[in-house]
């Protein structure tokens, strides 16, 4: 029997198991919610294990940055699956890992990260995390029954007073060099110019010990993770399996690409922050908004709590029209309010319709700071409001133009517009209520994409 075959079997079980503890059966086969499972094991013994909840599950997110990604965000959706099922959920800081740095899928090490950026940045992940939990319960659980609550832990606490030589000569002798130096992360590493350093070369000893402290304090059979952490996963089972001699479980999700198949995340640069300091929920819904035809139904599985039937529904009428977008519409929408709640939905909806929709009503509704977020490269610019200031001297003094025959030339030949309308009177007097909106902004575009926010003192 392949691996395939024994991962839809495993899924299977899980569709027909009904949880006493939530109203919530968690349909992982049809939705694909995982890659790929670790080891080939025996159905009946899963399928006894989800019997009997709750089981416990945890993944781990390392805060080697101030925010967590889109691609992290399909992990927390996936352990609020766990938990809308009555399991409980660990989520775990990596307070110490942060410091050693994971290699999997680099070229080159990571830059050393100082102790009080990684408690600073562990400070705004819990709170991300912590706002996206809180989203969950207001807004997707009317129809669950009570949720065990999710604990998050930062391993931190249990390698602060850990004596080096102890846990060298404890856990160190469970995990095999042959299998260390096999897996293709160390491979290409060390066969590239910079090599590999003992510290990233033991990252995963210190994930596996993670594992093997949950397992023993919370009985943790399960571990989810990206498909790039199948390596680590690994290491983590043989610790667990060879110390304690219990059975455990290792689940990888779809790996979430950007354009061109890239890796999504912040090494490579590409990243939507789920902070809102970060990435703006507008940033946010207009990702989802742009997602390709081909992948909106295993998105919509992937990050909504959508049953599956209704997604196909929606499916069904997206490609009777799919220039109208509606199932991506759905899908930034739920995303959306899970992480930014029902405010970020509305700022971003309101942006959105800035953007395509090109109203002076929408317009007005915004601030110059939230427009610069719409119209990426946009200049802000401040102007003292006089009265009798014509079109040509508002563009001078927002400096849309180098010189002034520039102005009266583009103006005339009508490559200038305020508030969405063309303007080709040069000597039109800028008016509070047309040109002036009720939030003292106006709006500015020379040509198709060169903006110009002009905010009233």
């Amino acid at each position: 029997m392949n691996n395939l075959r024994r991962l839809r079997m495993f899924m299977s079980c899980l569709n027909n198991r009904r949880l006493h503890t939530a109203k919530y059966v968690l349909d992982a086969e049809n939705r694909q919610l995982y890659e790929d499972i670790f080891p080939s094991i025996c159905i009946k013994e899963i399928n006894e294990l989800w019997k009997k909840p709750p089981q416990c599950v945890y993944a781990g997110f390392d805060p080697t940055a101030e925010s967590l990604h889109i691609g992290n965000l399909l992990i927390l959706i996936n352990l609020l699956h766990w938990q809308r099922c009555g399991h409980q959920v660990i989520i775990l800081l990596g307070g110490a890992t942060a410091m050693i740095g994971d290699p999997s899928f680099r070229t080159t090490e990571r830059a050393d990260i100082e102790q009080i950026v990684v408690k600073e940045n562990l400070r705004c992940i819990e709170n991300d995390i912590k706002n996206i939990l809180a989203n969950h319960e207001s807004y997707f659980c009317k129809n669950i029954n009570r949720m065990i609550p999710i604990k998050i832990l930062n391993n931190l606490e249990w390698y602060n007073n850990m004596n080096i030589l102890s846990f060298i000569k404890e856990i160190g002798k469970y995990f095999r060099m042959g299998a260390m130096l096999g897996r293709a992360s160390v491979q290409s590493r060390l066969h590239s110019e910079t090599g590999m350093s003992f510290t990233e070369f033991s990252y995963p000893v210190f994930q596996g010990y993670d594992w093997l402290h949950l397992q023993r304090n919370y009985n943790c059979k399960f571990q989810v993770g990206g498909q790039d952490q199948m390596g680590n996963i690994v290491a983590g089972y043989d610790l667990v399996t060879r110390y304690i001699k219990k059975q455990v479980y290792g689940l990888t999700l779809p790996l979430i690409t950007a354009e061109g198949g890239k890796k999504f995340g912040k090494s490579t640069g590409n990243a939507v922050w789920l902070s809102p300091l970060k990435s703006s929920s507008f940033q946010l819904y207009q990702y989802f908004i742009r997602t390709y035809d081909s992948d909106i139904e295993k998105f919509l599985h992937l990050f909504t709590f959508l049953p599956t039937e209704q997604i196909k529904i929606i499916i069904e009428n997206h490609f009777k029209n799919p220039e109208l977008r509606r199932a991506q519409k759905i899908l930034a929408e739920k995303v959306t309010l899970l992480v930014h709640g029902e405010e970020g939905l509305v700022a971003a909806k309101r942006a959105s319709a800035i953007l395509y929709d090109k109203s002076i009503e929408s317009l007005a509704r915004v601030s110059a700071d939230e427009l610069v977020h719409v119209l990426e490269g946009a200049t802000i610019v401040d102007v003292l409001a006089q009265p009798g200031v014509s079109v040509y001297e508002l563009a001078m003094k927002a400096k849309c133009f180098k010189t002034e025959s520039d102005a009266r030339r583009i103006i005339s030949a009508g490559g200038f517009y305020i508030n969405y309308q063309q303007t080709t009177n040069t000597e039109e007097v800028i008016v509070p209520g047309i040109h002036i909106l009720s939030n003292n902004v106006t709006l500015l575009r020379v040509g198709k994409k060169t903006y110009y926010i002009v905010r009233w003192l």
